[in-house]
């Protein structure tokens, strides 16, 4: 999702910030970002570190002399199919550390650039298991559970200097983590194909189709966008209609 919501603020015009423990991670898509003329910044951070953050937030102040929007995708998925008492304290500690403190530190480090100039807009990429929910996702579902609070108090605090700040709840994103992982299990599981698992989690949505990438980033456009400028606190589920029905 964070290569598709680059390319799509990319497309935009957008001076681009871009942050990760891996910066080689990022190099693919710094060379598209590159060979189309965007202006951008890598920094080496980790958003569960307080200071790394604030140091990227200088940096993006020292190259562009402004931030606009924060959009909060890092993130990680936890463990997948234990209960929550075969999860132990380490893997629901480390999970819920990425989800929510990192989303924590990242608007923390910018606030204070967003309220001098009275203008800004935060986007929180969650999930819906943080809507409804999930057996056998319990350190991811509250992690998302969490960082809906965290989203709807910072839209309290920051909206009186005119910053918006919003959440929005993907599905189950197609892709390799959504093809190997989720899908893989549930095949594994009942003895069927992965196509056949793909299928199976597409018929409980309304739209019976699974969330792109694509579909994120437009979402994330919008609630960055002036369009969107009396929407704050609220929850957005781009999953083709699962959580909100």
């Amino acid at each position: 999702m964070g290569g598709a919501v680059t390319r799509a603020f990319a497309a935009e015009g957008c001076r681009l910030v871009l942050l990760g423990r891996d910066v080689a991670a990022i190099e693919t898509v710094a060379r598209e970002l590159q060979r189309g003329g965007t202006e951008f910044l890598v920094c080496r951070s980790d958003v569960t570190d307080a200071a790394a953050c604030v140091e990227a937030a200088t940096a993006a102040v020292d190259a562009f002399g402004r931030v606009d929007i924060l959009v909060n995708v890092a993130g990680g998925s936890g463990p997948i199919g234990k209960t929550g008492a075969n999860t132990t304290s380490e893997e629901f500690h480390e999970i819920v550390d990425l989800n929510m403190r990192g989303c924590f530190n990242t608007i923390r480090a910018v606030a204070p650039v967003m309220i001098a100039r009275g203008y800004g807009h935060i986007v929180n990429v969650g999930g819906t298991f943080g809507m409804r929910g999930r057996a056998g996702r319990v350190a991811y579902s509250a992690s998302k559970w969490g960082l809906r609070g965290i989203a709807k108090s910072f839209a309290l605090e920051l909206g009186p200097h005119n910053i918006n700040v919003n959440y929005v709840a993907p599905g189950m994103v197609d892709g390799p983590r959504f093809r190997d992982k989720i899908c893989g299990e549930l095949a594994q599981r009942l003895g069927i194909s992965e196509a056949e698992a793909a299928k199976r989690h597409a018929a409980g949505y309304a739209l019976r189709r699974i969330t792109t990438d694509t579909d994120v980033a437009n979402a994330c456009l919008f609630l960055a966008s002036p369009v969107s400028r009396q929407i704050t606190g609220v929850d957005l589920p781009v999953d083709g209609g699962w959580a909100a029905l």
